[in-house]
């Protein structure tokens, strides 16, 4: 109570914003920042943007330990309130009515909080319709978040003043719920991702003239409307699904989807007037599915997980993150559109190919102020320019897809903190070559590495070389014999991390050099029937374990191994 006593006025509102979160809730700081700023309980100060402001307010809660902190390698990516610290963020949010909380352990409320600014709906709530709209005063609310599964009541045009609505992970929400949500023009923060029924997004999109961040990875969304140039506030565009979900057609749509098992039908549902009941769908959501979802997929040959832009979209003047634009439609168009985008901190692009691929560069090279890109090319090799080069103050840099060359400019990003890559060069000299030019980047500290059976029989680290690098992932050494460390090599290396299958064959020479090592974890997939399985796992951690032993920081490693059993 001292601690939260002793918090000034602005920090006291962010933390009791936490208690909307459920009990163990591990939240993204993204997500908890760019909810912040659209709540406007953060500003531009100075020369301080509003994110930059919403950080150290972050910062300063984790450093009075009012917040714990996830990291990912050196980068803090997640937190979470502890339970004893939580009940008094909830408590102290209901004294000041700031959170409506619907739960099982909802039961009524008083006068006073239904008239609450934000409000927080878990799907075990048992209430209905009647219910929900006797307790709560929608003119007042100005957040909605959903934990759960979704009741089609929960969103009313009566919630004019709206500014946030966060219905991540979401169960049972289709397109035709949304309804109301085009009429909300106040919105600043709109969230769908991980809802994988949602398909479409309507043109009255184009009336949310405020909002800043669009969320929609992880649903069935493949094309974006004409109407989203409109949105000239919009800050933040997040697309596209996670690799696993983003492989091919059928990772595209959900298979569990109940609509895929109806599929000659789909055309004729748009046209016979009668009304369909499969699993919660109506029959608009199958008109839907069939023209903005099926039909866009078979015509482009959409099979990466990402987003179609519509033309035009060089009107966003605000954009700094737009992720993940799938270029497989050939249209270069889309390409001149984001050369406009000078404002832009985040870029992905999808389907890079031979054709497209110095022009993409070419337009990447005009993008001044970019600090992340990504680049993904499903399946096969990706093809990038040599005579273009990214932005000098690039700090992530994601190529995704296998390389037959490193790129000449990599070696001119002094500035790049992050890389992910998988190369696939023709004999070992140059696979030496490529590693020493990774080696000698000044400011890498999270190397991702993957390499083909055709990268060369020993992946090999000097002496002196990767001097900032904190965190090191490989994976996929098939063909590798072994990995080497040198001593005097990656003096500041933290976690070691290596995946792989029953086909890899690496043997780790080197680890007791390592340092300042803290962490190996060995992450293996095993098919359910193998029978080298035990015979596997024994010598691999049998070979590290002797290496760390000889380490001189052998009482501080912490070593995990983990096991996958694939039963397809």
């Amino acid at each position: 109570m001292k601690s939260y006593d002793g918090l000034p006025y602005h920090l006291k509102a962010c933390f009791l914003y936490l208690s909307i979160f459920p009990e163990d809730y591990e939240l993204g700081i993204k997500r908890l920042l760019r909810r912040w700023i659209a709540e406007g309980y953060s500003s531009v100060v100075c020369n301080q943007s509003a994110l930059e402001m919403a950080n150290s307010y972050l910062m300063e809660l984790i450093g009075r330990s009012m917040l714990l902190s996830f990291y990912g390698g050196k980068k803090i990516v997640s937190c979470q309130v502890h339970d004893l610290i939580r009940e008094i963020c909830i408590s102290k949010a209901m004294e000041e009515n700031l959170v409506l909380r619907l739960d099982e352990s909802c039961s009524s409320l008083n006068t006073k909080q239904r008239t609450s600014r934000h409000l927080s709906i878990n799907g075990n709530w048992q209430g209905d319709k009647i219910k929900f709209e006797s307790m709560v005063d929608m003119a007042r609310v100005r957040s909605v978040t959903m934990f759960g599964k979704w009741r089609p009541y929960f969103i009313s045009d009566k919630m004019r003043m709206l500014r946030v609505l966060d219905l991540e992970g979401t169960t049972g929400l289709v397109d035709h719920h949304l309804e109301h949500v085009w009429k909300l023009l106040h919105l600043r923060y709109l969230s769908l991702k991980g809802c994988r029924d949602i398909y479409h997004l309507p043109d009255s999109l184009g009336n949310l003239a405020q909002l800043e961040t669009l969320d929609i990875r992880s649903t069935s969304i493949v094309m974006l409307p004409k109407a989203i140039t409109k949105l000239g506030k919009l800050q933040y565009l997040h697309a596209g699904a996670k690799r696993e979900h983003a492989v091919g057609w059928r990772y595209t749509l959900d298979r569990s989807c109940p609509l895929l098992t109806i599929g000659p039908q789909l055309c004729a549902a748009c046209c016979v007037p009668q009304l369909l009941d499969i699993d919660g769908f109506n029959r608009r959501d199958v008109c839907t599915f069939a023209c903005c979802a099926v039909i866009p997929c078979i015509i482009k040959k959409l099979n990466h997980g990402g987003v179609m832009l519509p033309r035009g979209s060089r009107k966003l003047k605000a954009l700094q993150t737009l992720r993940d634009v799938d270029l497989v439609s050939g249209d270069n168009s889309i390409l001149h559109d984001i050369k406009r985008l000078t404002g832009l901190r985040k870029l992905g692009l999808m389907s890079i190919t031979k054709e497209n691929g110095p022009e993409v560069f070419s337009v990447v090279s005009h993008l001044s102020h970019l600090q992340t890109l990504m680049v993904k090319s499903y399946p096969g090799f990706l093809y990038l320019g040599d005579t273009c080069s990214p932005p000098k103050d690039l700090h992530s840099l994601k190529l995704r897809g296998t390389m037959e060359k490193l790129p000449g400019w990599i070696k001119e990003l002094h500035n790049l903190v992050k890389l992910e890559l998988s190369l696939q060069l023709s004999c070992q000299s140059e696979h030496d070559a490529a590693i020493q030019v990774l080696g000698n980047l000044p400011n890498l500290s999270f190397l991702c590495l993957q390499a083909s059976p055709s990268a060369g029989k020993e992946l090999h680290f000097r002496s002196e070389t990767f001097g900032s690098l904190g965190v090191l992932k490989l994976g996929s050494l098939l063909g590798t014999d072994s990995v080497r460390f040198e001593q005097g090599a990656m003096p500041k290396l933290e976690q070691l991390k290596y995946w792989g299958t029953r086909r890899d064959e690496t043997v780790f020479s080197g680890l007791e050099f390592l340092s300042s090592i803290k962490t190996v974890v060995v992450d293996l997939e095993f098919r359910a029937d193998s029978d080298q399985r035990h015979g596997v796992i024994e010598r691999v951690k049998k070979q590290i374990q002797e290496q760390l032993a000889l380490n001189t920081n052998a009482d501080k490693v912490i070593l995990k191994l983990d096991v996958k059993v694939n039963t397809f």
